[in-house]
């Protein structure tokens, strides 16, 4: 790789640390100023999250409460979705769109949403591939040396085997941003249906649900730069042995 592509790529970096940092700040600042915003239902996180599962005729998942701020998810395998301090027991329009939207999770599931489930099969094939990626291209690179006269490319596959699995956490960031705005837009479609939320409240919820969906975009494009980063290293490396 040559210094100016070199440069490039950290400037890509540098751009998308300071978009990821500027999103996270949007998320903060969007939830910190609906959740001073109390919802005129009254309902609370809690109860957002088992009145729209009620509505939609879902059963047998439990809603949790867990500690920290943002930190809710929904867990399939352990069949919960758990809450944070600052969403359970709260009745802010913040609180009650992230409720919703957990909820929105757990309505992919129930439906077979393509995108959550192309997102649930990668989880395993993300988990091996970031410690089996380095690996293979370290062994590409021993055989690349050890050229088999039968074979002299065989190291080159075994590289880019590896090259692909380092891959898959930009693929799963791909598939995560749809997962991601899809169950806002079912939230808050819910949340009006129940009469959670009125149509004048809504606003307040989808800036809070946007703001956080920058985030799963600037993971993103982090995953992207370092993924071809990766790349045209291991590209240059064979590149120079092949002329070697």
């Amino acid at each position: 790789m040559d210094i100016i592509t070199y440069m490039w790529f950290l400037l890509a970096i540098f751009a998308c640390m300071i978009f990821s940092l500027v999103a996270s700040a949007k998320v903060h600042s969007a939830y910190a100023k609906y959740a001073k915003v109390m919802c005129r239902s009254g309902a609370t996180g809690y109860d957002t999250a088992t009145r729209l599962m009620r509505a939609n005729g879902v059963t047998g998942i439990a809603v949790g409460r867990i500690s920290g701020n943002l930190t809710d998810h929904y867990h399939p395998s352990k069949q919960i979705v758990n809450l944070s301090e600052s969403t359970y027991g709260n009745s802010s329009v913040a609180a009650v769109a992230v409720a919703a939207h957990e909820i929105g999770h757990v309505m992919q599931k129930q439906e077979g949403y393509l995108f959550y489930r192309v997102r649930t099969a990668l989880v395993p094939v993300v988990n091996f591939g970031s410690w089996l990626a380095m690996p293979l291209v370290l062994i590409g690179l021993l055989l690349d040396l050890f050229a088999f006269s039968t074979n002299p490319d065989v190291g080159f596959y075994v590289a880019m085997v590896g090259v692909l699995l380092y891959g898959s956490a930009f693929l799963f960031a791909l598939v995560t941003l749809p997962v991601e705005l899809d169950a806002s837009r079912r939230a808050g479609k819910m949340l009006v249906a129940e009469g959670i939320l009125t149509q004048d409240e809504l606003p307040g919820a989808k800036k809070v649900l946007s703001a956080a969906a920058l985030t799963y975009l600037a993971s993103l494009l982090t995953s992207l730069v370092y993924f071809l980063r990766f790349l045209l290293y291991v590209l240059a490396i064979f590149g120079r042995r092949s002329r070697d």
